[in-house]
């Protein structure tokens, strides 16, 4: 069996996997970037790009400072969306689930395979808050390094979470528009799946 076929696929996980292998193998930047929607308590959305940084029987993990503009609506509202596009396969996943965090000791393994540069900019960034100018990030970035000679510590703001999939839909582009959808959801009993028209 094709393990790239999604016309034949029986575990998303294990179709999306191979999926990435492929876009890792064709994609020139971050293959692994996703939008990731999230949304306030009352509805309103909001969506940015994120990098996956690690999937297993979880979910799709990725690490963000939980100050931010999606830490914040994700503490209110622990529902997200992924949407995966690889342009030059033609091929979209679009993933929904509800969103949990990932223990304090894999965010400090992660954080600190992070080049210094990205800890101490993560440690200085006051993320999504109002910054006055570039100097007054720079500035704080500085002084973030003059306080961490040796390593950096992971901020307890700086978090990993894991979306946890209820829906995974595969997109493979098709002539004239009329692309092939595929949609697993999550049952009782494993992983239901139904062609959807595109």
């Amino acid at each position: 069996m094709n393990m790239t076929d999604a016309e034949t696929a029986v575990d998303p996980i294990a179709l999306f996997k191979a999926w990435m292998l492929e876009a890792e193998a064709g994609e020139l930047n971050d293959p692994n970037a996703v939008a990731l929607a999230t949304a306030t308590t009352e509805g309103a959305p909001s969506v940015r790009m994120v990098l996956l940084k690690g999937l297993d029987e979880r979910g799709f993990a990725f690490y963000t400072n939980a100050e931010s503009r999606k830490g914040s609506e994700l503490s209110e509202n622990p529902r997200a969306a992924m949407c995966f596009h690889w342009k030059s396969l033609r091929r979209q996943v679009r993933v929904e689930g509800l969103v949990s965090e990932l223990p304090e000791t894999e965010a400090d393994v992660y954080f600190h395979s992070r080049s210094r540069g990205s800890q101490l900019g993560a440690v200085a960034s006051r993320q999504s808050r109002p910054l006055a100018s570039r100097q007054a990030l720079e500035e704080r970035v500085r002084l973030a390094e003059e306080r961490s000679p040796d390593e950096v510590s992971r901020p307890e703001y700086w978090r990993g979470y894991v979306l946890w999939p209820e829906r995974i839909e595969f997109w493979v582009n098709g002539v004239e528009r009329l692309h092939d959808r595929f949609l697993f959801l999550r049952t009782d009993n494993g992983w239901s799946k139904e062609r959807l028209y595109p």
